[in-house]
């Protein structure tokens, strides 16, 4: 790892001294409205060489509306002046050819857009439909803003959520998650609590690519999914608060951003917290065998809550024009809290005539994460359009403990003969280095190549005391307890070449090594497994046929993969409910993916935009949620009666047809309405219990309205629906949502008052699951509290500059322009 710093430092040095040197030429003059003739604050400017499409250099105009470009070399030049609510002005065949110039160019006019309606805003997409992704921009979205990450995931098409903040991403659950195209250990825990404890108001955007491309890793069957948080480009100072109270959550964000010439700073904290709130469930199993039939039925009540608080800063330069190092630090909270009882009565023999057998199970739960996540990246630019170096090195260092104790009691005695006692401490940490250029071989045909080492080890102990009756206390359990160390490195090379056939298409092709190497150990497995390392190519193919200026086509192919993670191979026996054991598989297979899809997209102008898409995806060793029913299961020297045990598995082959249809409708200037729906058909073929193979449909869609009544008043509905989701042994829950909400702004826009509610006229979210394998049927009743009413205060101070950010090149997941 020394020896790769050092060779970076190098890198870095080199480019440093290779930076060209700008002329000392300078550009002045006063950007003043048509309108009074009144100067214009914060008014763009912007300059590009001419016949370039990147600009050199740029800056904003003071309070007189006053502005000075400096340092410009000879040469000819083209300016461009823009401001919110006007029309731009361009400025062609400016000359510098003398040294030390000083160019006046007096009083430049900027006239106020004839488009723009009186009492309504003129507001950005909330979807951009990119060339190879999805791209939603959750500073566009009311309803959201008072809520969570989840709640804008579940906004984007062919993305599902469901009530317990799981995600999908074209039907798999399988997703590769980055924040600020960088990936955190945070995500390496529960996903799910770590996206609801992430403050929707702390988000600008959220990319979304279900066909990446060679560039990317190939970890994640569904694709990528890419968090990117608030920054800001602006010179001088400027930020923004946000404050949410309500019946069932509560957030708060301060987001901080600052920049002189060519140097910035940015800093944010941001905190949620879930409140407690109850679920109940109704569980009703019935098993066979040899000809017995037995019922198991599980009552239980439950409580948790759950807090995130996140905090961290950032900065980037710009040397000489050409080259940018950008930091980024950032601390991470993340904790669960939970206890619950459960009420259950076994009837071993459903005809046989045998008495029913009572238990209580008491049980209180404790989770949380310490994440620790930094990144420093160096880019050199040059001359030629295009062209870049990109050396990056993140490392992302996470602290976990978890406690679980549970105690059962034969009823009605209240005597206690089972209980657990567990302390899970966790470190793991993930470190990455990559290498990226892009070259421009002629016009409109760019090469891009790099590579990329990655570094993740994780250190995991179980700690547990089980109940002796004989004692009357809890002992150490040998069997139970053990610990890991689990060392994964992935290699990877790739190039992807761009090009237009002719004039039909435009083309993307690319290619994609990996070399993954596991070192793992687990003290209580009776044989230790050698994982073998093994080799992946990835191929990726984009074509994309430009109808017209407002018609898009595009067909592509991408291989993915899902490796197993540690906590799905860890053989560890969870035995909290011993009639519901769960434990790792050793044995898991990575998971292939083989994707195609299609797309078009048309732009209706005025109208609005619809996209379509159809996608086919294979997975091979497929990997599933498993249960298995055992009369009797032995863990150690402990004995478990008629009980279910859930793992992973590879359970075979499954073969996913779909389609996702999203339309953006502007009924008026003032209504505008936005759907999408996905639909997919899943066959799993079940190549552990032969018989039990799986077709289904699967279906989600959802629907938003929102009306500006003014200027400053805006409303909003939002419908969302999931189908039952289907997998290899039954149906998992439906799941339906819907919110209202309403802003008013006020003192010149920067400051808004919203109201929000969730489900309102019912307080409790019922959802039904039926599972089934060979030998017993399972079906579960829950109950959870879902209605909440909720408040936010937003506001925001400084001097804020309007401007558009600036696009990148190629689709990388860089995060926000800086």
């Amino acid at each position: 790892m020394k020896r790769i710093m050092v060779l970076v430092c190098f890198v870095c040095i080199g480019f440093f001294v290779k930076a060209q040197t700008k002329g000392g030429n300078s550009i002045m003059g006063t950007v003043v409205s048509t309108v009074a003739k009144a100067p214009l604050e914060y008014g763009t400017i912007t300059i590009f060489i001419k016949g370039e499409k990147k600009p050199l250099t740029g800056t904003t105009s003071d309070k007189t509306g006053s502005f000075t470009l400096t340092d410009i070399p000879a040469g000819t030049y083209t300016i461009v002046f823009e401001n919110l609510g006007y029309d731009t002005h361009t400025m062609n065949d400016v000359v510098l050819n003398k040294k030390d110039a000083i160019i006046d160019l007096k009083t430049i006019l900027l006239t106020p857009k004839k488009t723009t309606l009186e009492g309504v805003t003129v507001k950005a997409k909330l979807i951009d439909n990119k060339i190879d992704k999805l791209v939603f921009n959750a500073e566009k979205d009311l309803s959201s803003q008072g809520g969570v990450a989840t709640d804008m995931l579940k906004k984007i098409p062919q993305v599902s959520v469901d009530a317990d903040g799981n995600v999908q991403l074209s039907g798999s659950s399988g997703i590769k998650f980055l924040i600020n195209g960088k990936p955190s250990t945070a995500f390496g825990s529960n996903i799910a609590d770590v996206l609801q404890s992430i403050p929707a108001s702390q988000i600008k955007s959220i990319e979304v690519i279900t066909n990446p491309g060679a560039k990317y890793d190939a970890q994640g069957l569904g694709g990528i999914i890419n968090i990117i948080l608030k920054t800001n480009n602006a010179k001088g100072y400027n930020g923004n608060i946000s404050l949410t109270a309500g019946t069932r959550q509560e957030n708060a964000s301060l987001n901080f951003n600052a920049r002189k010439n060519n140097f910035g700073v940015n800093a944010f904290i941001s905190g949620n917290k879930r409140l407690r709130s109850k679920t109940t469930n109704d569980t009703y199993r019935v098993t066979t065998d040899s000809n017995i039939i037995s019922t198991l039925h599980q009552q239980s009540n439950s409580r948790f809550e759950r807090q995130g608080l996140q905090t961290g800063a950032g900065f980037d330069w710009t040397i000489k024009k050409f080259n940018n190092i950008s930091g980024n630090i950032s601390f991470n909270y993340f904790g669960v809290n939970g206890n619950g009882s459960t009420n259950q009565a076994l009837q071993p023999d459903k005809n046989g005539g045998l008495p029913e057998i009572l238990t209580l199970t008491n049980s209180n739960n404790r989770f949380n994460i310490h994440t620790t996540d930094i990144s420093l990246t160096y880019k050199r630019t040059f001359a030629k359009e295009d062209q870049e170096l990109e050396v990056a090195f993140n490392t992302s260092a996470e602290k976990t403990k978890g406690h679980a104790n549970s105690e059962q009691l034969w009823l009605p005695q209240d005597s206690l003969y089972y209980g657990t006692k567990a302390y899970n401490p966790a470190k793991t940490r993930e470190t990455e280095f990559t290498i990226d250029y892009a070259q421009p071989l002629a016009e409109d045909i760019n090469l891009g190549f790099g590579a990329k080492a990655g570094f993740n080890n994780i250190a995991s102990s179980s700690e547990v005391n089980s109940y002796q009756q004989t004692s009357k206390s809890y002992q150490p359990n040998n069997f139970l307890t053990n610990n890991l160390n689990y060392k994964q490195k992935v290699y990877a090379g790739y190039a992807e070449i761009s090009f237009p056939v002719a004039k039909l298409f435009d083309t993307k092709i690319g290619g994609r090594y990996e070399r993954t190497e596991i070192n793992s150990y687990y003290s209580n497995a009776q044989t230790q497994v050698k994982v073998p390392g093994y080799n992946t190519f990835v191929p990726s193919v984009f074509l994309s046929k430009k109808i017209n200026e407002n018609t898009t086509i595009k067909l592509s192919y991408s291989k993915r993969i899902n490796r197993p993670d540690y906590e799905e191979l860890n053989p560890f026996v969870n035995t909290t409910d011993p009639k519901n054991l769960s434990a790792g598989n050793t044995n898991l297979k990575p998971e292939i993916g083989h994707r195609f899809e299609m797309g078009y997209s048309r732009n209706l102008g005025k109208t609005g935009s619809l996209m379509f898409n159809l996608f086919y995806r294979i997975n091979d060793h497929d990997i599933q949620p498993f249960i298995v029913y055992y009369s009797s299961y032995k863990v150690g020297d402990s004995v478990y009666q008629n009980v279910a045990v859930s793992t992973r598995e590879n359970i075979g082959k499954e073969n996913n047809v779909g389609l996702n249809l999203f339309g953006d409708f502007h009924i008026t200037p003032k209504l505008n309405i936005r759907g999408n729906v996905f639909a997919f058909h899943r066959h799993t073929i079940n190549a552990i219990d032969k018989g039990y193979n799986s077709n289904s449909m699967n279906y989600r869609m959802n629907i938003n309205a929102s009306y500006q009544f003014t200027n400053s008043l805006l409303t909003e509905f939002f419908a969302n629906f999931n189908g039952a989701r289907h997998e290899v042994q039954g149906t998992y829950p439906s799941f339906a949502s819907y919110t209202f909400a309403i802003r008013k702004q006020f003192w010149q826009k920067k400051g808004s008052i919203a109201l929000t509610a969730n489900n309102f006229f019912s307080e409790y979210l019922t959802q039904r699951t039926a599972l089934k394998g060979p030998n017993f049927t399972t079906n579960t009743e829950r109950r959870t509290a879902f209605r909440s009413i909720g408040i936010n205060f937003a506001w925001k101070f400084g001097k804020l500059e309007f401007k558009k950010d600036k696009e990148e090149n190629d689709s990388n997941l860089n995060g926000p322009a800086q």
